[in-house]
Order: C-alpha cells, then structure tokens, then sequence
C-alpha cells in the first residue's frame, strides 16, 4: 500500500514542480526510467517523498518562499513536464531548494544565504498561497548577506554543515540558531575569512551526542 499512498515530488530550478505516485516507479530497469520531462535549460534540484499531506515550501534566490499543500499539485504520469510552483523574478532567478513538512513538533524552516548569513522561522509564518504565486520574504537579502542560497527543515537534534567555495566545512548546532520572524535578516552563521568566499552547499545531518 505504501506504494500508493506515497507521492515523490520534484522541484525545479525555473520554479516547476511535479508530483508522480510512488506506484510509477514500481518496476525500475537497470538504465533507470524517465521521471520528469526536463526543458533544456532547467534542471531538477530537489525530489522528496511524502505521504499525501505534506505542506511544500520552495524559495527563490531573492529570499522569497511559497508554501502550499502538496495536494494543490496534481498527481502525473512519469513522462510529463510538472506544474508551475513559484513565479521566478525574471531571467537571472531561480529557485534554490524545495522542502516539504508533515507539522512534526518542533520542526522549522532554515535558510542559509551565501555570505554566511541564516535564520529559522516556524513554517506558520509562511501562509498558505496558492502555488504559481511569487510567494514572501523569507529572509532580508542585501549587500552584506549575497543571495539565499539553501532552505532546508530542520529541528534541534539536526546540524548544518555549511561548505565554503574555498573548501572550508564547518559544522553548527541547529539549536544554537533561535528561531525568529520571517522577514529579518537573520544572524550571522559564519565568518568568511576570505575574501570573495561564499557559501557553496548547505546539508543537514543528525546531531552528534556529545562525548
């Protein structure tokens, strides 16, 4: 049954999203099978799987972010192109990541932007939109913060480990960031000793106990 009650959902750069039943992906070839449509010059930057109810955040470049229920996503076929999710702000744009959440406890949205800078808010600061919209601030982008350029959901037993294009990583307690309102500019989350670094890749691993 979890085959049919489970749905993957993809997000793309240009800000398109397709949701396929797990079910479609029940008899995989040793080549792979096609799972969405791609134009020439998207790409696919995140998949998730859930289980019918979760709520879907994707955020743009700028430090905006939509929410919607996944179940305003229309259920397709493996060969198809997927929907419009968030409207991008133009040709330089693009949208960073995709998260999707259930409501667990204790459970928020982190954004990271690429000079060091980050925040968590509860995903109730994000209203629910319909999805194609522009969607809202989610962290103030200026001169000193560069551009968003991870969201990820996280909780207090998660750390961020953040890598700089100059090959530094450096790991961070999740629960040392407070949680605050949507539209700041959030903390500073890293020093960038170099000049010119900025932050390549953001992912979020188990906290480790500590000795």
């Amino acid at each position: 049954a979890y085959n049919t009650t489970h749905n993957l959902i993809f997000a793309t750069k240009q800000g398109i999203i397709k949701k396929t039943s797990l079910a479609a992906y029940s008899h995989p070839r040793a080549v792979g099978v096609n799972a969405i449509i791609i134009r020439e010059d998207d790409e696919v930057i995140g998949v998730r799987l859930t289980d019918g109810n979760a709520q879907v955040i994707m955020a743009n470049k700028n430090g905006r972010a939509i929410r919607f229920p996944e179940d305003k996503v229309r259920t397709m076929g493996r060969m198809s192109t997927g929907v419009r999710g968030m409207t991008l702000d133009g040709d330089s744009d693009e949208v960073v990541g995709m998260i999707t959440m259930t409501g667990a406890e204790g459970e928020t949205v982190m954004v990271v932007s690429e000079k060091g800078y980050g925040k968590r808010s509860d995903i109730e600061d994000y209203r629910i939109t319909n999805r194609g919209g522009k969607g809202v601030k989610t962290i103030q982008i200026t001169e000193k913060t560069g551009k968003l350029i991870a969201i990820k959901n996280v909780n207090d037993d998660n750390d961020l480990m953040i890598i700089n294009q100059s090959g530094v990583a450096l790991r961070l307690a999740v629960s040392s960031i407070r949680v605050m309102g949507r539209a700041t500019q959030g903390v500073k989350l890293i020093d960038l000793e170099k000049r010119g670094d900025t932050i390549a890749s953001v992912c979020k691993v188990d906290s480790e106990p500590i000795e």
